[in-house]
């Protein structure tokens, strides 16, 4: 990992910093971090979502529209800087900004774990995972309360360090009420290529409307058909099996997912560098 500064921040986040500040010199400094992380997500998510495309590619064109021409610039080079950091090891990227920029009052004081409690947590509740992935091939997680996703990216950096592929053998389903964190952890897990929904929402009174984010890995890995295999098997009265893992109880009917059919929308923000996360 590349060195971190005093505050915390590495090279490439406090390069962030300088672009939202650069833009912030018309508009508020908290919803040009917002508008950023929305116009980010959208990009990648309509690279593989083709069903629900039109409508964010709308979504995207009312947004932009508040910037100038060298504001517009600025923001796929924020997304580079984000791809560029996560590159260097697992981390919260854009939960450290976050705090970094002091956005919390913005977003009804919110605070976000450090990375490395969230990590310690994800150590003691990994269990087992070696054995459990021999048994059933994979597993899932659900978090309830994402924020800017620091608990999965702990989860997956554990599973990884048990020498563990977590792109094939974890599924999660992660859902926040801010709407911004849904992006943010959207944009992080898509960049880390871990499998999962993502989804705006109560998680105490889940509706079958709530927005829903699919990662690449999601997907690319088939995982629609994995999931729908196992809840075949969960609810089936007279299968008289029972499931190793139980799916998150916010997992239900989602909206259509790509099909393969339609032109995909341009993803204005995806820097070709994302690609070396996968590997």
């Amino acid at each position: 990992m590349s060195k971190r500064t005093i505050n915390g921040l590495d090279e490439h986040q406090k390069a962030f910093v300088k672009l939202i500040e650069a833009n912030a010199r018309r508009h508020r400094k908290h919803e040009v971090f917002r508008d950023f992380c929305e116009m980010a997500a959208i990009s990648l998510s309509n690279a593989v979502d083709f069903a629900q495309a039109e409508k964010r590619e709308a979504r995207y064109m009312h947004l932009i529209g508040r910037y100038e021409r060298a504001e517009v610039d600025r923001f796929p080079q924020m997304l580079g800087h984000i791809v560029q950091s996560l590159e260097a090891g697992f981390h919260d990227c854009l939960g450290q900004l976050f705090m970094a920029l002091e956005l919390g009052d913005h977003w009804k004081g919110q605070y976000f774990t450090p990375y490395e409690v969230a990590y310690l947590m994800a150590e003691l509740g990994c269990g087992d995972v070696a054995a459990l992935v021999e048994e059933h091939g994979y597993f899932t997680a659900n978090e309830p309360a994402s924020g800017a996703g620091a608990m999965v990216i702990a989860l997956a950096n554990c599973i990884r360090n048990k020498g563990l592929n977590y792109q094939r053998c974890l599924h999660v389903t992660a859902q926040d009420l801010d709407e911004t964190a849904v992006h943010m952890t959207y944009i992080q897990l898509t960049l880390l290529h871990v499998p999962a929904v993502v989804i705006h929402g109560n998680s105490l009174w889940p509706k079958g409307t709530d927005a829903q984010w699919y990662t690449a890995a999601h997907v690319l890995g088939g995982w629609r058909g994995l999931l729908a295999r196992r809840r075949a098997v969960t609810h089936a009265p007279t299968s008289g099996e029972t499931p190793a893992v139980q799916l998150p109880v916010l997992e239900r009917a989602a909206p259509a997912e790509p099909s393969g059919k339609g032109r995909p929308t341009k993803a204005r923000f995806v820097d070709t560098r994302q690609t070396t996360l996968f590997e």
